[in-house]
């Protein structure tokens, strides 16, 4: 079953995590660099059936939409002049504690606009002691309330965020909007940042020749042995790993559990949950570097 999809658009000085902070302004869209960014610290579900090797996708039965279970925050409207560039995330099923990284740290230099298919409301996975507080205050906020992402125009936006979403499967993986938007990033050669999970929405991105726009690209995600212990393994539709082979491109993975970062011309991709917090730094840094 599908978990939703979420993703977060922004701009320069961009509303702080829940719990304090002034509110986001307005635009949605992904992250807005502020002008002083130059001084931010830098960082030191159906089993795929093979065939002689390639992977063959098995497409799932027509059932109900299920509730999305991801978001991105829209910013309430900002009375600026001239707003800055923006950046966006995307995750389907959200991993609770994936989220609370990536928008607390992205927020910190950008304001931040969520979005998920259909604008349903995120569904978060994972929540624990440690992370429950704060996604109940994040769920009180007026920029909790994802756009839809059928309406999001990857132009208007500078960089794009999916953390570790478990529902990105299903949500994600098949989606010809996110599609649209991943190829104009690529196009524009434009930031881009997957975690995880959220890696399988990467799979979405085919040109008119069905070739993965990634096709020659390095980069990570969730390893088969990662993979293997969860419960529904049997019922994924993609193996993130096997896909990326197969198209083309090459796939790296570390231990299990380990921290995990490839950085491609301008994708970055963290092989877990783990990795969340150095993938978004680098995202940082690129925008920083493309931005110069």
């Amino acid at each position: 079953m599908g978990r939703g999809t979420t993703g977060f658009w922004g701009h320069p000085r961009a509303f702080k995590a829940p719990g304090g902070g002034s509110a986001p302004s307005a635009l949605p869209a992904l992250f807005r660099l502020p002008r002083d960014f130059a001084r931010f610290p830098r960082p030191s579900a159906l089993p795929a059936a093979r065939t002689r090797g390639r992977t063959r996708l098995r497409r799932c039965p027509q059932a109900p939409a299920p509730p999305c279970r991801s978001g991105w925050p829209s910013p309430p409207a900002s009375s600026s002049p001239a707003p800055p560039p923006r950046v966006g995330i995307c995750f389907p099923g959200v991993s609770a504690q994936s989220f609370l990284h990536c928008f607390t740290l992205a927020s910190s230099a950008f304001n931040l606009q969520v979005a998920t298919p259909g604008g349903k409301p995120i569904d978060f996975v994972d929540v624990n002691e440690g992370n429950a507080r704060w996604i109940q205050d994040f769920r009180m906020k007026s920029y909790a309330s994802p756009a839809k992402l059928e309406s999001i125009d990857g132009a208007r936006y500078h960089a794009l965020l999916i953390p570790n979403c478990p529902g990105a499967v299903t949500d994600l993986a098949n989606s010809g909007y996110l599609a649209k938007i991943l190829q104009h990033f690529s196009t524009e050669s434009k930031p881009i940042c997957a975690v995880g999970q959220g890696v399988a929405a990467l799979c979405c991105a085919t040109n008119e020749d069905k070739s993965w726009i990634f096709q020659g690209y390095s980069l990570t995600g969730p390893s088969v042995y990662e993979l293997v212990r969860q419960p529904n393994f049997t019922s994924l539709s993609i193996i993130v790993e096997d896909f990326v082979k197969d198209s083309g491109a090459t796939f790296s993975a570390s231990s299990p559990d380990a921290v995990h970062v490839v950085l491609d011309r301008h994708l970055v991709t963290g092989q877990n949950e783990n990795s969340t917090l150095p993938a978004v730094q680098n995202l940082l840094i690129l925008c920083n570097v493309s931005r110069k």
